[in-house]
């Protein structure tokens, strides 16, 4: 190879990722489910100092306000909106796509999500276990109300926030309702496993279509609000918990390093459809990097079971 070949080929290698320093994305839109609290608040704020316009989805309002006047504090000239969502809703989100006032959507990011400790089992408007029916349920419909922006896009991404808790649970394919022997962490690691599978799942199908849309998978390892940066009315800590919290900083991070995996599967052009990505030390804290996906979660054959049950218990279907 000649040296101006050599130089020429030098010259479009893409800089190491910075997580304090990702690139531009002036223009494109996002949508982040959960963005004005804990992780998906970072994970906005990050994504509005690119220049991306980042749409808050949330049900409340007057905290949705409150996490874009932080954005904007850090980020004056930041592009904010709020979308109303309630995930325990599928009616609400019927009209979503109509009320983004969008004729494209770049990515959407499935952060929201609940844990309840409580033994006593709840469920949604529709009659759906609370939180299999807020953090799959609700997102799997919400996809598919979103399929026709993301797929106007030049290159839509569909980012799922998973959990490493999800990787030690098996689904039960005839109880996903969780209505025997019910157990409230038990339950929260199997509505991440099933968020996960399902993410892999629209992948292949997104292949399988051709679509130019991109599903990948994240999660942001160990992250805890005593480990968090404050931001007025959004997250705030006592000086008692920031101590209590240092000795776990060894093992684990906070929230806005918990959002990495999600900023850059959103924005690196080098990540790829059907990729789990996390935390570089022992999937726990770190910057970002691509994982090998565990074989519990590339199983396509339950995959495709909780994506035919799905279908059902929402009455919609992501499709592009």
């Amino acid at each position: 190879m000649s040296s101006s070949a050599s130089s020429s080929a030098q010259s479009v290698q893409p800089r190491p990722w910075d997580v304090h320093r990702p690139p531009r994305a002036e223009g494109r839109t996002v949508l982040v489910t959960g963005g004005n609290a804990g992780i998906g608040y970072f994970v906005a704020e990050q994504l509005a100092g690119t220049g991306a316009t980042v749409v808050l989805g949330c049900r409340d309002a007057a905290r949705a306000g409150a996490a874009m006047a932080s954005i904007r504090s850090r980020f004056p000239d930041a592009h904010l909106r709020h979308l109303r969502l309630d995930l325990a809703d599928l009616s609400s989100l019927r009209t979503c796509a109509d009320a983004l006032e969008a004729d494209r959507l770049d990515a959407v990011v499935l952060n929201a999500g609940v844990l309840l400790d409580e033994p006593r089992r709840r469920e949604t408007a529709d009659g759906h276990e609370w939180m299999f029916g807020i953090n799959h349920l609700g997102h799997f419909a919400l996809t598919a109300r979103l399929a026709p922006l993301l797929a106007a896009a030049p290159a839509g991404r569909v980012v799922t926030t998973g959990s490493f808790v999800a990787k030690s649970e098996r689904l039960d394919l005839d109880d996903l309702h969780g209505t025997r022997d019910y157990q409230p962490k038990r339950a929260y690691a199997r509505s991440k496993l099933a968020q996960m599978l399902a993410g892999f799942e629209l992948d292949r199908r997104l292949r399988a279509a051709g679509s130019t849309v991109l599903s990948v998978v994240t999660h942001p390892g160990g992250a805890l609000d005593s480990l968090t940066p404050e931001r007025p009315a959004v997250h705030e800590r006592t000086a008692g918990e920031r101590l209590r919290g240092l000795p776990a900083g060894l093992l684990v991070q906070g929230k806005e390093a918990g959002a990495w995996p999600a900023v850059r599967a959103v924005l690196d052009p080098s990540v790829a459809g059907g990729q789990l990505w996390g935390p570089r030390v022992f999937g726990l804290r770190g910057v970002p990097r691509r994982e090998p996906v565990p074989d519990r979660l590339a199983d396509r054959a339950v995959a495709a079971r909780l994506w035919a049950a799905s279908r059902e218990l929402t009455g919609v279907e992501p499709s592009f």
